[in-house]
């Protein structure tokens, strides 16, 4: 009796501790995205369902959102707080958020963090190629949309035309989105517009097919400048078969990029991170987009502090100091 008496009393134990250190018990995340007719849902949604099948006691769901100032907004709050613990935005928003500045000059939001930039989205400068607009200096008095007020966008076109010495006083400047700047285009209501988007855009595709055009490139020095003023840039090249122009655009990019609350834990990070780019192939199967990730451009164009996890996991692999 004495004997099972003492295998009982181990066995209690045992359950007793496996509880207080919450073996078993799933871990619940919330992964915020944005439209379901945009990139970031169908790529969260691959990348939850990573994460849900291969790390053990995790759940990640993907919900839509309005996308980066929202996830912003969502992730600084944390789902405890009817926010969100993790969220898809661009470096170049999470930066402003960071900052206080630009859509967030009435309060910055710093308890986010980063876990890695996942895919370029490109500054694309179109113009008809009839406009007479050879490079971004010539936009001065031409017709040219940036983007809607407020948006990413139209802080990346400020950004770019204050580099050649312009504002939108200098051109005759228009807030419109990518699909009414092609239509306008198209219909020679333009000369030009500003996209930031992957590629191959759909609206710059569709006017491309009624009207001639030129993706214009930012100079070299231009970019190094704005790369040191604004860390969130990178530089990349536009290939002239995307939209079957004459020459390559080289121009600059933000990065789509994961973000997490900064209160999570360093371990579930870490894991995070490390199952995201362990299943880089699977995730490249379930989106295009998923071919873009790359752990050596993960820490590109970041100028959020990475999570402590996610920057053990990039120590470790050598892409970090």
């Amino acid at each position: 009796m004495k004997k099972i008496a003492a295998i009982l009393l181990v066995a209690i134990m045992l359950v007793s501790l496996a509880s207080c250190n919450g073996a078993g018990r799933t871990t619940a995340l919330k992964l915020t995205t944005g439209g379901v007719s945009g990139t970031y849902y169908p790529y969260g949604g691959a990348m939850a369902q990573i994460f849900s099948s291969k790390m053990n006691n995790v759940k990640v769901t993907a919900n839509t959102s309005g996308a980066s100032a929202e996830n912003i907004r969502l992730v600084g709050k944390g789902s405890k707080n009817d926010g969100a613990d993790l969220g898809i935005v661009q470096n170049d928003v999470m930066a402003y958020a960071y900052e206080g500045v630009e859509q967030f000059s009435e309060g910055k939001i710093d308890t986010f963090r980063t876990i890695a930039t996942l895919y370029p989205e490109y500054i694309q400068i179109v113009v008809a190629k009839d406009s007479g607009i050879n490079s971004i200096a010539d936009m001065k008095g031409k017709r040219i949309s940036v983007g809607d007020a407020g948006s990413g966008v139209e802080a990346n076109a400020k950004q770019i035309l204050e580099a050649y010495g312009l504002t939108f006083d200098d051109i005759n400047a228009s807030h419109l989105s990518f699909k009414e700047s092609g239509q306008a285009l198209q219909d020679k209501q333009l000369d030009g517009f500003f996209c930031t988007a992957g590629i191959p855009n759909a609206a710059i595709q569709e006017v491309a097919h009624q009207r001639p055009i030129k993706i214009l490139s930012i100079d070299d020095d231009k970019a190094k400048q704005l790369k040191e003023k604004y860390p969130f840039y990178v530089q990349v090249t536009i290939p002239k078969d995307v939209y079957n122009t004459e020459e390559d655009a080289n121009t600059l990019a933000v990065m789509a990029t994961l973000i997490c609350n900064k209160d999570l834990s360093e371990d579930l990070v870490y894991n995070l991170t490390k199952t995201l780019f362990e299943n880089q192939a699977e995730l490249a199967e379930a989106h295009a987009k998923g071919a873009e990730l790359s752990l050596e451009k993960a820490v590109e164009g970041v100028s959020v502090p990475f999570h402590p996890g996610a920057e053990k996991y990039f120590k470790e692999k050598g892409v970090l100091k």
